[in-house]
Order: C-alpha cells, then sequence, then structure tokens
C-alpha cells in the first residue's frame, strides 16, 4: 500500500529518484503524471496516489502529454521476488502474447493457466491479456512521441494486426487516439532514436569500463559516453547505440534495423543488457547488513548483460578458467571468422555456424571445441531453450557456465558466483562473513559488488 503522505513529499521535491515508483492522479483534470512532472503542482485535495500507470489508467485516467508516463523507468515490487512472474512478463515483452495464446504461453512457463492468471491479479491487479495489450498501447505511445515512423508501421510494430483496432484500443486503454499525440508524420529512413530513461543512482563508469575490457571488435563498441553493438532477433538483424545522458537520468538510443516487426522486444532486450529497470535503492539497502563497513558498496552499479542466452554460454564456456583478456581474443577470432557480416560490423555466430564448424582456428582443447559444438547443437534441437540448467548435461559444461550465462544472458538478479575466482578473493578481504543467501534476492549484484571491490 502506497503511503500517501511519503508520496506527497516525494511529489513535492519532483526528486527523479522515486521517478516510476509511483504516479500521481488529478480528480480535477483525469490526467495522471510522473512524480517528475514539470506541470503546476496541483493542490493535495485534489490528488490520488497510485502505484503502477496500469492502475491509473483502470481508474479512468489518461496519461500526461507532458512527462510522458510510459517513459518512466520501472521497477515493480515482485522484481527478483516472484521468478515465474519475471519470466512471464520477459516473454510478454518478447511478443509471446502477439504471436500465441494464454496456454501456450503458461505451457512454456509450466504453470496452469488459471495460475498465471492469479499471479497477474495479485501482483499487478489484471489478467496477462491486458498487460499485454496496456503495454503494446504503451510502447506505441513512446514511438509516436519519439520517432517519424508511419502510424500504419507504429500500429504493427505495436503487436496490432490492423489500424482499426489499434485505434479502438489506443482510445480505451490510454483515453487519447493516435492523432492526438501525433504532430506530425514523415518517413522513416530505417534508424530509429528513442529516450531510455532510469532512476539514479546509475554507476555508468563501472558498467561502460565492464563493457569496454570485454568489447569484441566488428561487434561491440564503447566509447566514454556509449555502448553499442549488432544484433539479431527472430531473424531480424540491426546495430544499435546507446548514449548516456547523464543529466537527464536516460540513454539517448538509436537503433538501425531492417525490419521494424520486433521493435519493442529489441528495445526491452536493450534496456535489460544496461539494467534500466531495477530499484537500485532498494537493492543496496538490502545488502548492506553483507557488509560491516556499508561504505564499502559503490552505489548504482548495474549488471552488464549480454544480447542472448546463447552468446552468453558460448563467451562463458571460452572464459573456462583464463584470464579476462584471453578470453575476449578467443571470442574476437570466433565472430572473425563466423559471424555474418552485418553492414560494416558482424553478428554473432549463429548456433547453425558453431555445430557445424570444426573450430580449427580457435587455439583450445578439442574437448572444449566439442562442448561449444555440443551447446550450439542443443539450441538447433530444441529451438526455445531458455532454461540453462539443462546444460549441465552437456559435457565441458558445469555451474559456474550456467551461472555466468543466467547473470549475463538473461539477467537474473540472484545469481552468486561462488565458484569464480574474483569473487572468493573478495570475500576473502571482507572484515565479515556472510552467506549468499542473506542478500536473496539480488544475490547477482552482491557478485557484482564484490567483483568491484577488486
Amino acid at each position: 500500500m502506497l503511503n500517501p503522505d511519503v508520496c506527497q513529499k516525494a511529489r513535492l521535491s519532483r526528486d527523479p529518484r522515486f521517478d516510476g515508483k509511483f504516479f500521481t492522479a488529478v480528480k480535477t483534470t483525469g490526467i495522471y503524471c510522473r512524480p517528475i512532472c514539470p506541470a503546476t503542482t496541483p493542490k493535495e485535495e485534489n490528488v490520488l496516489y497510485f502505484a503502477s500507470g496500469i492502475e491509473a489508467a483502470l481508474a479512468g485516467y489518461r496519461p500526461c502529454l507532458r512527462c510522458r508516463p510510459d517513459s518512466a523507468p520501472g521497477s515493480p515490487a515482485w522484481r527478483g521476488v516472484n521468478t515465474t512472474l519475471d519470466r512471464a512478463i520477459r516473454l510478454i515483452g518478447e511478443g509471446d502474447l502477439h504471436e500465441g495464446s494464454l496456454p501456450s504461453l503458461a505451457e512454456k512457463l509450466g504453470i496452469g493457466e488459471r495460475y498465471l492468471r492469479q499471479l497477474f491479479k495479485k501482483h499487478l491487479g489484471i489478467s496477462p491479456k491486458a498487460y499485454a495489450l496496456y503495454q503494446q498501447c504503451l510502447f506505441a505511445k513512446q514511438l509516436l512521441h519519439q520517432t517519424t515512423l508511419p502510424i500504419t508501421d507504429i500500429a504493427l510494430t505495436s503487436g496490432f494486426n490492423s489500424i482499426r483496432r489499434f485505434n479502438d484500443c489506443f482510445q480505451s486503454q490510454l483515453g487519447l487516439t493516435p492523432s492526438q499525440i501525433r504532430r506530425s508524420e514523415k518517413t522513416t529512413t530505417g534508424s530509429v532514436s528513442l529516450q531510455l530513461c532510469y532512476r539514479p543512482p546509475y554507476e555508468w563508469s563501472y558498467l561502460r569500463d565492464f563493457f569496454t575490457t570485454r568489447a569484441i571488435p566488428q561487434l561491440e563498441w564503447c566509447d566514454e559516453q556509449r555502448y553499442g553493438r549488432t544484433f539479431e532477433w527472430h531473424g531480424c538483424s540491426g546495430c544499435f547505440t546507446a548514449q548516456h545522458v547523464e543529466s537527464k537520468n536516460r540513454f539517448d538510443l538509436t537503433i538501425e534495423l531492417d525490419d521494424v516487426t520486433y521493435l519493442k522486444a529489441i528495445v526491452n532486450n536493450i534496456r535489460r543488457i544496461l539494467d534500466l529497470d531495477v530499484d537500485i535503492d532498494a537493492v543496496e539497502q538490502d545488502l548492506q547488513h553483507c557488509f560491516v563497513d556499508a561504505s564499502l558498496i559503490k552505489s548504482g552499479l548495474r549488471l552488464p548483460g549480454i544480447w542472448s542466452l546463447f552468446e552468453a554460454g558460448i563467451r562463458a564456456i571460452l572464459g573456462q578458467q583464463i584470464s579476462v583478456v584471453a578470453a575476449r581474443n578467443l571470442v574476437t577470432t570466433l565472430v572473425a571468422e563466423l559471424g555474418q557480416p552485418c553492414g560494416a560490423q558482424r553478428l554473432f555466430p549463429s548456433p547453425r555456424s558453431i555445430a557445424k564448424s570444426e573450430l580449427g582456428f580457435l587455439k583450445i582443447p578439442a574437448s572444449r571445441k566439442q562442448t561449444l559444438r555440443n551447446l550450439a547443437q542443443h539450441y538447433l534441437d530444441h529451438h526455445s531453450p531458455d532454461d540453462p540448467n539443462q546444460w549441465l548435461s552437456l559435457k565441458g559444461i558445469g555451474p559456474w557456465t550456467v551461472e555466468y550465462a543466467q547473470l549475463r544472458g538473461l539477467s537474473n538478479p540472484d545469481i552468486y558466483l561462488a565458484g569464480d575466482l574474483g569473487v572468493k578473493k573478495a570475500a576473502e578481504k571482507l572484515t565479515t562473513r556472510f552467506t549468499p543467501e542473506q542478500a536473496a534476492p539480488w544475490r547477482s549484484y552482491l557478485t557484482l559488488q564484490l567483483w568491484s571491490q577488486l
């Protein structure tokens, strides 16, 4: 339950650390806003507080056109606590309910349809279908505000099969028509620019350095304020560059791709890679009891993601028991030899290309080459192998490889790399003994904090 007194103080302060933690609805205007909205501050007796934008919309309020609640960073209270719901949200974000049915989603999650509905009702107050539809409308609204994509393309990109359906849903969900938001229409060139907001603190320098030391030439690029890379998603290929704008608490994102069909899923994956949706204040508060001196905690550390679980697994195998530099050299060679061209750059090699290669260009033991081929073949055989625990049946893959892939390829918030040499060294230096279980459900962030102590 929201505390109105706390919300009032946060609203009046316009503190960006509260952005996305709650939303303010104004009875006299019928509009809901972010707590950082620059509009004239309404009187408290005219204000209602909601934990999410969905709740405000269901209560009959429409989103503000100035602060754009669809752009607020997200960090729902259940994130990292209910892993099934977390995974369901991720799959919906990837378009599972656009192309499939609710029973098929429940089957993929390994639960019953009724239980899936109960999870959404308990934590979000709506059904999975209603949640998916609302997210489609919010993403369409963001594209209308920030891009020059034609409205027809926006409708299809957002998961709607017709313009009529798009218009009807948009107006019923948000109380606005697409034409009220879109001020101008221009043709697009295949490049899309968006703004990705986050809630501070955000320690960009640490994330940048982490990416830089592991960046693969022709696949990734990283400089003082930018990180970018090539990618492939369900047959669509392209590249993105995210530029950090610290003064605005956001990244300015530019995406170039050959098909906008999966744009929403691609943007969601970029948000995951940059870890934009975590409530880092809450995480660090939970981690304090793992350190005798709370000042040892480096504020704002975010999980450094990798584009896909498969890529994370391949990079983890190549990084087994060797230095970061040596692992980077091996991955560089793999990309140069097997990566398909993407403009002037290259894509990460596909499972098929690795499974069918002898990998003679890699100076590693034959057993490790076979492990790479085994993982690639596993992907070819299972189509959607998003449970890396199944990899343990493959020769050459142990707990560290699986856990590392989960931490970086899925951004699982609760992975403690107990077998990692750096984690062991940092833990030994601490003046207190702790059990990793004390840091649940944020053990990945404990791992990151320990790495940062080296």
